[in-house]
């Protein structure tokens, strides 16, 4: 079992420190629930999930208060102490039971195979191995579990990804707490061995002027189910 939110306080060392950026991404997540349409995107992300979901990356939880009834418990995963604090609040304030707890994406402290749904949520950006979080992901979910994705990435055109490429490998990092701006998340999905399911582009904010993080994918994968020659193989 993962540890409890209580146990946030007692490690010594976090896995991901931007004390700086944390700070302004928690003043700026909660002035883009609206003036972006982000609430909208967090209920068209998380609506008709349920049972047991492990949420990576949870920042400042703002997702918890959108979780449907149906789901039976959260685990959410925040590396940052800063963000994990305000995350411990919200979660106080959820409808459904949500446990925060520190750790890295790529070394979730969870069981394998005990989560029927991911959620990540602007979290691929930022990573330090997005192959090695994507293997984790794998790992805990049960086979047929579906990840639930909302990313920025790559996008636009070929002067749009110039600057993208350009911004990743100088000061982008940097000053945005390890985000990267060209990373493709749809193809880190489906080359991590995930089935694709629905997914549509879409631009943050909608309306106004596009910058190098404006683009966007919502959408949905599946860990593919054991099928009975995978099971017997194993069982040799």
């Amino acid at each position: 079992m993962p540890l409890r939110s209580a146990g946030s306080r007692t490690i010594s060392r976090d896995p991901v420190h931007h004390p700086l950026f944390a700070r302004y991404y928690a003043r700026a997540s909660v002035t883009a629930e609206s003036r972006w349409g982000m609430a909208r995107v967090r209920e068209r992300l998380l609506a008709g999930l349920s049972g047991r979901v492990i949420e990576i990356g949870a920042g400042n939880g703002l997702n918890f208060g959108h979780y449907p009834g149906s789901v039976a418990e959260v685990v959410a995963i925040e590396p940052e102490r800063l963000l994990r604090q305000l995350a411990v609040e919200a979660a106080l304030r959820s409808e459904v039971p949500v446990d925060v707890v520190p750790g890295a994406a790529e070394a979730l402290p969870v069981k394998s195979e005990a989560f029927d749904a991911v959620v990540v949520s602007l979290v691929l950006c930022s990573v330090r191995d997005v192959e090695r979080t994507l293997g984790e992901i794998r790992r805990v979910l049960r086979p047929g579990g579906e990840v639930r994705f909302f990313e920025h990435g790559r996008g636009g055109g070929p002067a749009m990804r110039l600057t993208q490429r350009a911004l990743d490998r100088t000061v982008w990092p940097a000053l945005a707490g390890g985000c990267h701006l060209a990373r493709d998340p749809v193809a880190a999905l489906r080359a991590a061995g995930f089935e694709l399911g629905p997914y549509r582009r879409l631009l943050m904010p909608e309306k106004g002027p596009r910058t190098p993080a404006s683009y966007c994918v919502l959408g949905t994968a599946w860990r593919p189910p054991v099928t009975g020659s995978t099971s017997a193989a194993r069982a040799r």
